[in-house]
C-alpha cells in the first residue's frame, strides 16, 4: 500500500514525488517511458542572461532526487484504468494492481496533427518526435527538413534543430481547410509568434515584434509579409507560404509549396517545389487527460489552455475526493511552471494525509507557480491567465469554495 500513487514521471510528477517523500509519505511513481523526465528530455534552449535550459540535466538532477528520498519509479509501466474504492484509489498497470489512499495524475500533454496530403509517407513525424530524436537520442531525423504548422512548439523545435545541425528549409504554414482554420491564417499565426520573438536573435525581428502588437500593424505587416518570410536563427518564417502536398514515393522527398493570401486562400499558379528528406507537423499540444476522464472527474474546454481541462483549484485537487493533477493536464505551460504545481500537489497531498503545519508553505508554493508562470520565458498560450480564471470559476460553481479542506 502506498500512500500515494502518482502516474507521470515528468517535472510536475517527479517535483510533486519529492515533495511528497520530504514530508515522510511514501510515493509510487509510474511512467510508460523507458526514461524519466517526460517532455523535459527534448528541451535545449538558452535564456536572455545565457544559462541553457537543459532539459536532460534537469530531468536527472529530479530524478536523482527522487531516488536519493527512496522514491520509488516504475517505468515501461502502462496504466490500463483506474477506479476508486472505498478509501483508496485502484490503479491497473500492465503488470499488476496497485492501491494508494492518494492519487497524483501527472501525465502531461500531447501533440495535436494536422492532416495534410502526404503525410503518411515515412519521412513525415511530429514536431515533438524531432525534438526527442535529435535531443534526447541524438539521431538527426533528417538533413534538410520543413517544418508545416507555426506556433511557440515549432518554432522553439526549430532553433533546436538549427543548433542539431540540421537544415530548416522553411516554418511555414498548412494548406487551409476545415480542420487548419487557426493554424492556417497569417494574423492568428503571427500573434502566436509574437510571442518567441524575444528568443530571436536578430535584435530588428525583436524590435519589429514589439511594433507588431499594434493591430493595425499587424494587418499591414501580413499584408506587406515578404513570400521568401522573415529569418530567425537563419531560418525562413513564411507566414504567406502553405504546404499543399508533402511529395515522396516511398520516402519524403520535398514538398509542395504555393504563396497564400492574407486570408489562407492559396494564389492559384504559385505552387513551387522545395526539396527535403524530412517533413515535421506542428499542430500545437492539449492536455493530455483520459485518466482523469476514466476516474469520472468534470471538465471544461478552456481553450487558453489548450482544451479540455479537469476541473481542479489553486491546490490542484480535483472534485473527486484525493484525486490531484498537475502540469500540462491542468493546462499547456512550460516544465518550470510543470515543476511548481508539482511541489504545491504534493504539499496539498502531504496536508490532506495528516502532514501538520503546511499551510504557509502550501502557499508560498501557489504564489511560486504564479511567478513562475509570470516570468515564463516560453509562452505556449497568450491568454494563460484568462484561463487559469475560467478554470478557478469552474471549481467554484462545481465545488463551490476555492478552499483546500
Amino acid at each position: 500500500m502506498n500512500d500515494v500513487i502518482i502516474i507521470g514521471a515528468g517535472p510536475a510528477g517527479l517535483s510533486a514525488a519529492i515533495t511528497c517523500a520530504e514530508k515522510e509519505l511514501k510515493p509510487l511513481v509510474i511512467d510508460e517511458y523507458f526514461k524519466p523526465g517526460g517532455r523535459l528530455l527534448g528541451q535545449l534552449y538558452e535564456e536572455p542572461d545565457g544559462f541553457w535550459w537543459n532539459g536532460i540535466r534537469e530531468s536527472e538532477t529530479l530524478y536523482q532526487q527522487a531516488i536519493n528520498l527512496d522514491v520509488e519509479i516504475n517505468l515501461n509501466t502502462s496504466v490500463n484504468n483506474i477506479e476508486k474504492q472505498g478509501d483508496y484509489w485502484v490503479v491497473y498497470t500492465e503488470k499488476n494492481t496497485l492501491y494508494a489512499a492518494h492519487l497524483l495524475l501527472a501525465t502531461g500533454a500531447a501533440e495535436s496533427p494536422i492532416p495534410v496530403p502526404g503525410w503518411t509517407l515515412p519521412g513525415v513525424m511530429s514536431v515533438g518526435a524531432a525534438q526527442v530524436m535529435t535531443n534526447v537520442h541524438r539521431v538527426k531525423p533528417g538533413n534538410r527538413g520543413v517544418i508545416i504548422g507555426v506556433n511557440v512548439l515549432s518554432a522553439a523545435i526549430a532553433m533546436e534543430l538549427q543548433l542539431a545541425g540540421v537544415e530548416v528549409a522553411s516554418l511555414t504554414l498548412p494548406k487551409k481547410n476545415k480542420i487548419t482554420q487557426s493554424e492556417a491564417k497569417p494574423k492568428e499565426v503571427m500573434d502566436s509568434l509574437l510571442h518567441v520573438s524575444h528568443m530571436a536573435p536578430s535584435t530588428v525581428v525583436r524590435y519589429g515584434s514589439k511594433i507588431m502588437k499594434n493591430e493595425w500593424m499587424k494587418k499591414m505587416g501580413i499584408s506587406f509579409y515578404p513570400k521568401k518570410g522573415f529569418k530567425m536563427w537563419d531560418i525562413p518564417i513564411q507566414l504567406r507560404k502553405a504546404v499543399i502536398e508533402i511529395c515522396g514515393d516511398e520516402t519524403v522527398s520535398g514538398v509542395k509549396l504555393a504563396t497564400i493570401d492574407s486570408n489562407g486562400e492559396v494564389v492559384d499558379g504559385s505552387e513551387e517545389h522545395i526539396p527535403c528528406d524530412f517533413v515535421c507537423i506542428a499542430g500545437g499540444l492539449y492536455p493530455l487527460a483520459e485518466l482523469a476522464a476514466v476516474a469520472g472527474c468534470p471538465f471544461y474546454l478552456v481553450e487558453e489552455l489548450g482544451g479540455y481541462v479537469p476541473i481542479h483549484n489553486e491546490y490542484m485537487e480535483t472534485p473527486l475526493d484525493r484525486l490531484y493533477v498537475a502540469g500540462n493536464i491542468t493546462g499547456v505551460e512550460g516544465a518550470k511552471v510543470a515543476m511548481k504545481q508539482g511541489v504545491t500537489a504534493g504539499l496539498s497531498i502531504a496536508k490532506k494525509g495528516g502532514v501538520p503545519g503546511l499551510t504557509q508553505e502550501l502557499n508560498h508554493a501557489i504564489q511560486s507557480t504564479e511567478q513562475s508562470r509570470d516570468n515564463a520565458y516560453i509562452q505556449f498560450h497568450p491568454d494563460v491567465q484568462k484561463g487559469r480564471r475560467i478554470i478557478q470559476e469552474q471549481w467554484e460553481e462545481t465545488v463551490g469554495t476555492s478552499q483546500l479542506p
